[in-house]
């Protein structure tokens, strides 16, 4: 009956884009297939956030798949107080923190260039209009390098905040229940975090003056 039952459940997988709801219900049940559709859902996500927190693709590639396997270790204890991206949001930020420790304490800091941060698909910069010249491709491949250098040359909390509420575009509400602090510490830490951008923007933009 539990065979039976399982292959009724493999058939009913939500389409994508429907609610976390069904999926986390057959992934409880132990259907592989809807954790391989979780997993398909969120890759891209999980990989782009690692790669901008620790400024290395190949570190990035063994997070993503250390973040997925705790994801599916705890599982049974997502409560649903956030959404499940959120809460993976969550793991992600909290792995590539301890990362960066280990990282730390054996003084491996490693970064690299925006567009070798992800897969060819995750990593195109925003589509710009049609009659954009070359030249203008380039400027803004350039400046969004330049961003991706500044980030990493910050603290990681300010970092992950700046990350997550300007790129992954949460809310200061989502940003909380992510970063597990309070909405009004996730205001001001993200002013602090802008003004520090900000000042490694000018330092970058002066250093390259003739």
């Amino acid at each position: 009956m539990a065979s039976v039952d399982m292959a009724l459940a493999s058939e009913a997988l939500p389409r994508e884009g429907a609610s976390d709801g069904r999926l986390l219900e057959l992934c409880r049940a132990g259907d592989p297939r809807a954790f391989a559709r979780l997993v398909a859902l969120h890759e891209g996500m999980v990989f782009n956030l690692a790669a901008r927190l620790l400024g290395d693709p190949e570190e990035a590639k063994d997070a993503a798949q250390e973040v997925f396997l705790q994801v599916f270790r705890t599982l049974g204890r997502f409560e649903g107080r956030s959404s499940l991206r959120t809460w993976i949001f969550r793991i992600v930020v909290n792995h590539c923190r301890n990362r960066q420790r280990w990282w730390r304490r054996r003084k491996k800091d490693r970064c690299c260039a925006i567009e070798d941060l992800t897969p060819a698909q995750e990593a195109r910069l925003p589509a710009g209009p049609e009659s954009e010249s070359p030249y203008e491709y380039a400027r803004r491949g350039e400046e969004a390098r330049q961003v991706q250098a500044a980030l990493l040359r910050l603290s990681f909390d300010h970092r992950a905040i700046l990350i997550l509420r300007e790129i992954q575009g949460l809310s200061c509400e989502q940003v909380a229940a992510a970063l597990r602090v309070p909405e009004g510490t996730v205001k001001s830490r993200l002013a602090r975090a802008r003004d520090a951008l900000r000042l490694q923007l000018e330092g970058t933009l002066l250093r390259a003056r003739p």
